[in-house]
């Protein structure tokens, strides 16, 4: 019986044609040579190898050792490489060749596929919103007055954004109790998370000039699955009045894999109803559908905790990118922007502990694993996979320990 080709996937395979996500890779021959390759099944096809096998009018964008080159050159090339991606793994006149460019997922280390520029991280879910709004506010309005009429959103830190697999070492900092005369400074006892969906630009805008949400295929270049690792204890002593810092700070877990923002076409969908009118930048109402039929999955230590959907999101992406620019804020390639908390309306749907618990933990231990997967409809019934994005809880360094462990009751801010 002849051996199966790595071309012939299993029925129902999430990484088919219909998806070819975007990563960086390195293997164990060569740990120091970073290069682009697209998931196939449990295999990546090495693009660097392609363009240079195949010459490819697109060659110095393949061979270079991050995303972004490819990411700047614009919609029309990302069209163009799709398609050649797509004929090299389904023209029979490729087959011999493709082949022998496929490596196995597990012989290959996967990176941090792009160079973040700026982190915007939004607070879009109103499940979301409402939920940590009754919490902390039982008798006053769950939401507040301004969260219907723009996208709330904070900026956050570029540089501790890392790829899955990268370990999440407790953070430190101070945290006070509402009964404490004083902070106390120690390990974050009230560690989160918060399953959300991130956007990931290419195609970077001038200075003072906004960019329109009929523009946004133009400007994101594709999406991945995002943790937003969050300290409440930190996050609720520090919060006022400028909101998230070292709480979100010490790290933001990203997928390995850019899904074309193109291969999410047949997941996209009508957000939910509105009841305030919005302005004139943000109205969407005669616009393409701009919400994405997104299901999540949330695991801790191989447990199914959560399945949050995207497609209850009050505010879009586009609605976002539209809200980032409009006072003349420029894009740059690799700039990745978060939808915040994922949640939906059921007990089942929710995307952090905050609310799966009420507020009232338990929050994550060391030595826990969270998993996030996720999927969207393709076409013909296929399904679309995302990229997971994992992490272990790593114990706080011993320096960072001068401060009780013991748990804080304080407060906890609205989280994003």
């Amino acid at each position: 019986m002849p051996e199966q080709s790595p071309l012939d996937l299993p029925e129902g395979d999430p990484f088919g044609p219909h998806n070819l996500p975007y990563g960086v890779f390195s293997t164990r021959e060569q740990p120091g040579h970073r290069r682009i390759g697209v998931r196939y099944g449990a295999h990546v096809l090495d693009l660097h190898a392609l363009a240079t096998t195949s010459p490819s009018p697109h060659a110095a964008l393949l061979t270079a050792p991050t995303l972004n080159p490819l990411m700047a050159a614009g919609r029309s090339v990302w069209q163009a490489v799709r398609e050649a991606v797509r004929a090299a793994v389904t023209d029979p006149a490729h087959r011999a060749t493709t082949e022998d460019l496929l490596i196995p997922l597990d012989e290959v280390t996967l990176h941090l596929p792009f160079e973040v520029a700026d982190y915007v991280d939004f607070y879009a879910s109103e499940h979301h919103a409402t939920n940590v709004g009754r919490i902390f506010r039982p008798d006053g309005a769950a939401l507040t007055p301004n969260w219907k009429h723009l996208p709330i959103g904070y900026h956050g830190r570029s540089g501790t954004v890392v790829v899955t697999g990268t370990p999440v070492v407790r953070p430190s900092g101070q945290r006070k109790a509402p009964s404490d005369p004083a902070p106390v400074f120690g390990p974050s006892v009230r560690l989160d998370i918060e399953a959300e969906v991130g956007f990931v630009v290419g195609t970077p805008s001038a200075l003072h000039e906004p960019v329109g949400q009929d523009a946004f295929r133009d400007h994101v270049f594709g999406v991945c699955l995002v943790n937003d690792w969050s300290a409440r204890d930190l996050q609720a002593w520090e919060y006022v009045p400028l909101g998230p810092f070292l709480g979100k700070s010490f790290a933001t877990s990203v997928s390995a894999w850019i899904t074309p923002l193109d291969a999410l076409d047949h997941a996209r969908t009508a957000p939910p109803s509105r009841d305030v009118p919005l302005l004139p930048y943000l109205d969407d109402a005669r616009r393409e559908p701009g919400g994405f039929d997104i299901r999540i999955q949330v695991d801790i230590n191989g447990e199914t905790i959560s399945r949050p959907p995207f497609s209850a999101m009050y505010w879009t992406a586009a609605q976002q990118l539209a809200h980032m620019t409009v006072n003349g804020a420029s894009l740059r390639t690799g700039d990745l922007f978060a939808s915040g908390t994922v949640s939906g309306p059921e007990p089942d749907q929710l995307g952090c502990l905050l609310e799966l618990t009420k507020g009232g933990g338990p929050y994550l231990q060391d030595g826990d694993e969270v998993v996030l997967t996720a999927w969207c409809p393709g076409p013909d019934g296929a399904r679309i996979g995302l990229g997971e994005v994992r992490g272990r809880v790593a114990p706080a360094h011993a320096e960072s320990t001068g401060g009780p462990a013991a748990d804080d009751p304080a407060a906890v801010p609205p989280a994003s």
